[in-house]
């Protein structure tokens, strides 16, 4: 059985080399270091106490089907974040799809004038979610938006949502509140200021406001440890009404290594004490010179 020790994080960061970084990979703090590891055949995860998945956009510009040939290597058995037209090619491959799309959080149910679009959004979503399989479709509270109040964007969302959840339940398919950090500025997709549902409580009080066992929180570790911390006591207290969980590493939205401040393999420990069945997946943007050994590493260290 593999285990992740000490000297695992002594031997990654013996392979730590300095120089540039490839350009998407910009830590917002300061310049990162490169790393390789060694190519590795073997898959990385062995224990299978959790299901992993991984998302697609952190590792543009490969290609779907290429990631997706490397999560077969590593063990990962799902795939997020790509484009619908892919899920063919992907799911032929063998890999499942954990989470389908929706709306984006930008534009959200928050606002009426946006209601309509969501609701064909996430509809179309819940669709693809029953032709391939996936458990889940995601949506999002969008950003604030002058003139609404907090008791309205409430109301706004919550009659939103209330009008969908009847089809999600109809086709036995999720939808899933993403929580997002409004603190990171300093890349649009390591942080979202404006974004309104950035308190984990607020985001509790809107899915038992919906009332369905079809909405749930999909808890993103890196944006929960930015906004409140405390990641085991938060996750135990909303394992009730978690549907999702995505990783990365703070700061910097980086690998789960040793440069950042998520001790992960007992959170993952947590979430698996839990009795969680559902999907993490991994959501970080990669610094490492080879991608796929940090997508690798990642694997490892959360296959306790």
């Amino acid at each position: 059985m593999q285990r992740f020790h000490r000297r695992d994080w002594l031997r990654t960061g013996s392979l730590l080399a300095g120089g540039a970084v490839l350009a998407n990979s910009a830590r917002g703090d300061q310049p990162a270091e490169e790393k390789k590891a060694p190519q590795n055949s073997e898959p990385a995860i062995v224990n299978h106490r959790v299901r992993q998945s991984v998302m697609g956009w952190c590792f543009k510009p490969m290609g779907s089907v290429e990631l997706a040939k490397h999560c077969k290597q590593i063990g990962i058995e799902a795939i997020e974040g790509i484009p619908a037209s892919d899920y063919p090619a992907v799911t032929k491959l063998g890999l499942k799809i954990s989470l389908t799309g929706s709306h984006g959080f930008a534009k959200g149910p928050l606002d009426p004038d946006n209601h309509a679009m969501v609701e064909a959004k996430l509809k179309e979503g819940i669709d693809l979610a029953v032709r391939y399989g996936a458990p889940n479709v995601i949506t999002f509270t969008g950003m604030k938006k002058a003139g609404i109040s907090e008791a309205a964007a409430k109301k706004n969302c919550v009659a939103c949502w209330q009008r969908v959840i009847p089809y999600a339940e109809e086709k036995g398919i999720g939808i899933v509140l993403e929580h997002l950090n409004t603190r990171d500025d300093s890349h649009p997709m390591k942080g979202h200021p404006g974004y309104w549902g950035d308190d984990l409580e607020i985001c509790a009080d809107l899915i038992q406001a919906v009332g369905s066992d079809n909405f749930k929180l999909l808890f993103d570790l890196y944006h929960v440890q930015i906004m409140h911390g405390d990641l085991i006591r938060n996750l135990r207290r909303y394992q009730g009404i978690t549907g999702h969980y995505h990783t990365a590493g703070n700061p910097g939205r980086c690998e789960l290594d040793e440069n950042q401040e998520i001790n992960y393999p007992p959170v993952i420990r947590a979430i698996v004490e839990t009795g969680y069945k559902g999907y993490l997946a991994q959501e970080f943007i990669p610094t490492w010179e080879d991608p796929m050994e940090a997508l690798r590493h990642a694997a490892g260290v959360c296959d306790v």
